[in-house]
């Protein structure tokens, strides 16, 4: 399926602000977008807030008990609350950066805390946004995907599609963050995509642990390093690599690889790491071998990981800078771009992007506390 083939209606562009908490829990991005749901019309600012450390280790430990959480756990509901603010913060923020314009719409993702088969649970309290920002929201975008069979991830193929609109094929969009997840436009315009392994998740762990630093930053540590072979071989021999695409998976899915490297240096460790993220990116089957690989995500700004790319794909590897887009805002984007698709009514996932039987809309409209003259929607 091609997202430009689509019959559909006349539909006017939007203002939205798309908001998203990835997986490795630094934070909040918030980007503001004009959009019809097909198209992009216009990139506005965009901004991050960072999580404070007492919220940041507070998800942590949840997303670490999350399998066994009642929904109604005190610490689970004290810290929704809080980065519920946190996303309010952020689009006040947001649209004083941008002088104040009409947003019509929020895009809320939320915080990602559980992420299994059957089963995909990001909190974030929709109507309290709606409430303190007086804008209609956006909000649960993967459930409809699980419910009828889909993986529920990744949804970012459809906005990525849209960017490629009219550039060479076939080319592929490669997301970096707690989990790795690519894009590809084949020549004849079909969208298909997969998460392929971890991201940073595994990185910034093993470096918290052992040094108290959040990342390896610029990749110096593991550029020290050397690549323990035969431990990446065993890290390679997870069953998610045998299953074909699509396919999603949790960040941490591969939580047992720090202790398989356990016996290594820091610096060794390091380099196992970020040799694993590439090395599974680079055996994700695909149908097609991009000529360009784009790359957005915090794992772009790791020059060690972008030099291990470049020596195992095919293609040219390159920030997703080099198009004129923001890789640090991409994933916020999305989701406004995914709002207005909601409002429309149309699909946010394909069989070919997270194998759902077929294309699927999905996300839920909350209009929380909205004054009825504010009702634009």
């Amino acid at each position: 399926m091609t997202l430009h083939t689509q019959e559909t209606p006349p539909f006017p562009p939007l203002a939205a602000i798309g908001l998203m908490s990835g997986t490795s829990l630094d934070g909040v991005d918030a980007a503001l977008i004009t959009t019809d749901g097909i198209r992009v019309f216009d990139h506005g600012p965009s901004l991050t807030l960072p999580y404070d450390p007492a919220l940041r280790a507070g998800l942590r430990d949840i997303l670490d008990r999350a399998a066994h959480l009642p929904e109604n756990d005190a610490a689970l509901l004290a810290a929704e609350q809080a980065l519920t603010d946190v996303h309010t913060q952020a689009v006040q923020a947001l649209r004083a950066k941008a002088g104040n314009p009409r947003i019509d719409v929020i895009g809320l993702h939320g915080q990602t805390i559980l992420h299994a088969p059957g089963r995909t649970w990001q909190i974030g309290n929709a109507s309290r946004l709606s409430a303190a920002t007086d804008l209609p929201v956006i909000h649960d975008f993967r459930t409809a995907d699980v419910q009828a069979g889909g993986e529920g991830a990744p949804l970012a193929p459809l906005y990525h599609a849209a960017l490629l609109h009219g550039h060479p094929t076939p080319a592929a969009v490669l997301n970096i963050g707690g989990v790795a997840n690519l894009t590809l436009m084949t020549a004849s315009g079909s969208v298909l995509a997969c998460d392929t392994g971890p991201g940073n998740a595994l990185l910034d762990d093993w470096m918290f642990r052992h040094t108290g630093q959040p990342c390896d930053r610029n990749g110096a540590c593991a550029r020290t390093g050397q690549v323990d072979a035969t431990r990446l071989a065993l890290l390679m021999a997870h069953d998610f690599f045998q299953k074909p695409p699509p396919k999603s998976l949790d960040r941490l899915s591969f939580h047992q690889a720090l202790e398989q490297i356990a016996s290594l240096s820091v610096e060794d460790g390091a380099a196992t790491l970020t040799a694993f993220t590439a090395e599974a990116i680079a055996r994700t089957p695909l149908p097609e071998t991009p000529l360009h690989w784009f790359v957005c995500g915090g794992g772009r700004h790791n020059p060690t990981l972008m030099q291990a790319l470049a020596e195992r794909l095919s293609g040219t590897v390159q920030p997703v800078e080099t198009l004129g887009w923001d890789g640090d805002a991409l994933e916020a984007e999305c989701f406004g771009f995914l709002a207005v698709r909601s409002l429309r009514g149309l699909p946010l996932s394909l069989p070919e992007t997270t194998g759902v039987p077929q294309p699927t809309p999905g996300g839920k409209l909350t209009c929380g506390g909205i004054a009825p003259a504010n009702r634009r929607l």
